[in-house]
């Protein structure tokens, strides 16, 4: 640019001096082209237009250009009256301001376009969306090697035929000419104040054409702060339920936290870790975090410390487990705490399925140890997190969490001054083991999807709205009732893996299309797993402050009936007798049914992992390994 400029300034001076006046009759003429270079170069320099990465220079380096093009016009005039008496008339110097302007500007610019269209790697994309995003996004993709742009398709009919910066507007159903004319591979939403429910429908018309769908953050995170135009991801999964979000009642999130002292437990987990992101955005006097993750404790820590930076409340970040009922009640007692959100649990099916006696410990156990200490701090509100497989359960995770459930409505039975309450909700997507990471994690390898059964259904929500019902729950409860969300209709696991693959520029492989890329492998259902899942035990749910929430009053148990269950659970896992276990939360939970299949294979995998080779045969059942001893089984 330097070598550019000392060039090309001196001839620009020359073109504008020629009209003028022959050069020949200015006395020292040739000072006045060295003095051109010796006002410029430094000027330039001192502007930072020589650091200046030309590839994404933007409009606001015109304005540096005109500065620096003007004060080196200015001290050239200085030389020119100075040194010269002023040979030259004033007209040159306007002249070469605007030859010097145009010049500097444009080859920059030139420069710049050029130095975007040789990048060979970029993808070329649509821009769904011509509104004031959509320009942005258009301006930003054009700085940078990963998109480039040759389109805007937009729904308002008004803006077709006409072009942003040089790229036409379309309708959106010449997308398919489009994509022939600019081999166009992908489509970028910029479309974040549209509703959901319409997003759901502009995703629905692209899935046939198998671009990869992507978007840009919501608008309330880009006016907020929180994100940037040009920040594109993948498309958010709730884009996929085809139903708005449950907004919340703002009187109902701070009425249990504003100016209150309150604990989450698992606050290092997906759940516990949005509960404290929307908790302190909400104001509490301080928020106590208890995990017993060290490195999912400093991860939520960090998370909280960037939100809470502009304005500091007390956050204290405690190592603990909830099964040490005297760790929590000294964490109670010493911190006051007010409100409590119960998030620690083991919740992934299969695991629990195959480690009984941790499961049950840490699911029921914790609950219980957390409640009591409660109780007796006199805590106003406590919120379990359950979940729906706690309904009917066919599985140890599902009856675990209902005999937490009956712990606590046993304690608001025999009276306490808190107010216990359980939230349950379906499948949260974008959660730790939920299918949505899964499935893009198996598309990005090219491969197989993995589906249990073409017929299970599952409910979802986002994390938001699940951090959202538990927060709420807490201002509603009355003591010993179960709150659900509604969440639609419940959703085909394999319409979602499906959906995903189109939109992340793929094609299923299956008999209808033996040429596409992606198989569905469908793998059978796992132990104790249903095809589909209930929200409540009952039929009956009463309405509540929230349009979308409803409360239910379910069977419980009397404390005294509960006690007794929990003192055979604990005499099961003191023995590490996974199978009594099991028979105790069936004799607590009426629904559930063990499935003996899934209890020989957990026998049979534990005790051959135990024994040494070649006695494995002497443990093929539950009853031949009875009298090897109580084998530490989980």
């Amino acid at each position: 640019m330097v070598l550019a400029d000392v060039v090309v300034l001196p001839l620009a001076l020359y073109a504008s001096i020629a009209p003028w006046v022959d050069t020949g009759a200015i006395d020292g003429s040739g000072w006045l082209y060295v003095g051109g270079v010796v006002t410029t170069v430094p000027v330039f320099a001192k502007l930072g237009l020589y650091h200046a990465v030309i590839r994404y220079m933007g409009a606001q380096a015109i304005a540096t250009i005109a500065l620096g093009v003007t004060t080196s016009v200015a001290l050239l005039l200085a030389f020119d009256v100075g040194f010269l008496r002023g040979a030259v008339p004033f007209g040159v110097f306007l002249t070469y301001w605007a030859l010097a302007l145009n010049y500097v500007a444009g080859s920059r610019f030139l420069v710049r376009v050029a130095l975007q269209n040789a990048s060979e790697d970029a993808q070329r994309v649509a821009i769904y969306g011509a509104g004031n995003a959509g320009a942005r996004l258009a301006v930003a993709l054009r700085g940078g090697k990963g998109f480039e742009p040759v389109a805007f398709v937009d729904d308002d009919s008004a803006l077709w035929a006409s072009s942003i910066g040089g790229i036409e507007i379309s309708s959106p159903l010449d997308l398919p000419e489009l994509i022939q004319a600019h081999q166009i591979t992908g489509v970028l939403l910029a479309i974040p104040s549209v509703s959901r429910r319409r997003r759901h429908e502009i995703l629905r018309q692209l899935e046939s054409l198998s671009l990869h769908v992507r978007t840009i953050p919501d608008l309330s995170d880009i006016v907020a702060g929180r994100a940037r135009v040009d920040e594109i991801h993948e498309v958010d999964a709730s884009d996929l339920l085809g139903r708005e979000a449950v907004a919340p009642e703002q009187a109902l999130l701070r009425a249990s936290i504003d100016g209150k002292v309150v604990l989450v437990t698992g606050a290092g987990g997906s759940i516990g870790g949005e509960l404290c992101r929307q908790i302190v955005r909400l104001r509490p006097s301080r928020l106590v975090l208890v995990e017993q993750s060290e490195a999912a404790l400093y991860a939520i820590e960090k998370s909280l410390q960037r939100i809470n930076a502009s304005d500091p409340l007390p956050v204290v970040a405690l190592l603990g487990n909830a099964c040490d009922g005297q760790r929590m009640r000294e964490i109670l007692g010493l911190y006051g705490v007010q409100t409590v959100y119960h998030a620690a649990a083991y919740k992934h099916v299969p695991i629990v399925e195959q480690n009984v006696l941790d499961g049950i410990h840490n699911n029921v156990f914790a609950t219980l140890e957390v409640a009591i200490a409660a109780h007796e701090a006199k805590v106003e509100a406590f919120v379990l997190i359950s979940t729906d497989k706690a309904v009917k359960p066919t599985n140890v995770m599902g009856a675990s969490k209902r005999l937490a459930e009956l712990v606590l409505q046993g304690l608001q039975r025999r009276g306490s001054a808190t107010r216990f309450c359980i939230v349950r909700f379906g499948n949260v997507l974008e959660s730790s083991g939920s299918v949505v990471p899964l499935f893009r994690e198996q598309i990005a390898s090219g491969g197989p999807i993995t589906v249990t059964h073409p017929d299970v259904i599952r409910y979802f929500m986002t994390i938001e709205e699940a951090a959202q019902v538990v927060i709420q729950a807490a201002a509603m409860a009355t003591g010993g009732e179960v709150f659900v969300l509604d969440m639609g209709k419940p959703v085909r696991i394999d319409d979602l893996a499906r959906r995903l693959v189109h939109l992340m520029g793929s094609s299923v492989r299956d008999a209808r299309n033996p040429d596409g890329k992606i198989e569905i492998q469908y793998t059978g259902l796992r132990p104790a797993e249903k095809l589909y899942e209930e929200l409540l035990i009952g039929e009956d749910a009463a309405r509540t402050e929230h349009p979308k929430i409803r409360r239910a009053m379910e069977p419980s148990l009397a404390w005294p009936e509960v006690q007794l269950l929990l003192n055979k659970l604990r005499d099961a896992i003191r023995l590490s007798d996974a199978r009594r276990a099991r028979d105790v939360l069936a004799e607590a939970v009426s629904e559930y049914v063990p499935s003996e299949s899934v209890e020989d294979l957990v026998w049979k995998q534990r005790v051959a992992a135990a024994l040494p080779h070649g006695w494995q045969g002497a443990a093929s059942s539950p009853e031949a390994s009875r009298g090897m001893g109580r084998m530490p089984l989980l």
